[in-house]
């Protein structure tokens, strides 16, 4: 079913991302860890193609599985990486004949060892253009990445939100948001897209901390600012990675009510593949609510 449709009839939503793994035990492990998503309902699962758009053989075979395997709705990431409009329309028709509804459009990192995007000859430069793409031949619900503390390489604040609002008019239909630590940036952030005409629902993307070096280098690769508070306690304890993520876990927790209480559309949850925290997150939202 497509996402925007269940969006419609659930809010908040509640969703979790994966990526596929490198090797055969660790995709057994990853649809152990489905299957144990399954009776909780989530509103979707999303799959990413991972860095630089090398797993996307993967990606394509594991949005099938989901669906046709585990029943859950699944969204297979889609990027400009590396690819030109042939490849792209191989790629949507075979996700189409196979019962999925929904893609999100990305323009996608450079790979690895490559400094800035190059765009591929017959390609696309920008997500909006993939999307508009996507739009114009099949019928998927597209989704689309934004970033409360604004995209790393746009030039400025109001520039990155003429770019979300071109990605929108071309075709996505709900955006889900870069993972951030502090819920004013994502608050401020949500009421100037809707100032600039943005009404499209808006999913706050939750990433629990397991880890500090790791967490640090993800919040720089995405512009993402860590409280100063917070900093200093899972440094403080940055050789215990059990008690980072307890503060991790608060946190993210905390966080995910102070969302709900503002209305917020939806949460979506980065897993990294390990998702007993963000499920344990979700069980205690689904007992708070009731």
């Amino acid at each position: 079913m497509r996402i925007d449709q269940l969006l419609s009839r659930h809010k908040p939503s509640f969703s979790f991302e994966f990526f596929p793994p490198k090797d055969e035990e660790g995709f057994a492990q990853l649809y152990r860890t489905l299957e144990t998503l399954k009776p909780l309902a989530p509103t979707f699962v999303s799959v990413t193609f991972g860095a630089g758009g090398g797993t996307r053989a993967k990606t394509v075979d594991l949005v099938k599985r989901i669906k046709t395997e585990i029943g859950l709705e699944p969204m297979a990431h889609l990027t400009c990486v590396g690819m030109d409009r042939k490849q792209l329309s191989g790629i949507l028709d075979e996700l189409q004949s196979s019962g999925i509804d929904n893609v999100l459009a990305l323009r996608g990192d450079p790979p690895k060892g490559q400094e800035r995007f190059l765009t591929t000859e017959g390609g696309f430069s920008y997500a909006n253009e993939l999307a508009a793409f996507i739009r114009s031949r099949w019928s998927f619900a597209i989704g689309g990445a934004c970033y409360p503390e604004v995209h790393p390489e746009a030039a400025s604040e109001a520039a990155d939100l003429d770019a979300l609002k071109r990605k929108v008019d071309s075709g996505a239909s709900f955006l889900i948001s870069q993972l951030f630590f502090d819920n004013e940036l994502f608050l401020r952030f949500r009421d100037k897209a809707s100032r600039a005409g943005i009404r499209t629902p808006i999913l706050a993307g939750i990433m629990p901390i397991l880890n500090t070096r790791q967490i640090k280098r993800f919040a720089q690769m995405c512009g993402a600012s860590i409280p100063v508070d917070l900093g200093r306690s899972i440094e403080a304890v940055e050789d215990d990675e059990e008690a980072v993520r307890h503060i991790g876990a608060f946190h993210a927790t905390n966080q995910c009510l102070g969302l709900i209480s503002e209305g917020v559309d939806g949460i979506h949850f980065y897993t990294l593949n390990r998702s007993s925290a963000t499920r344990a997150i979700y069980q205690l939202l689904r007992t708070w609510r009731g």
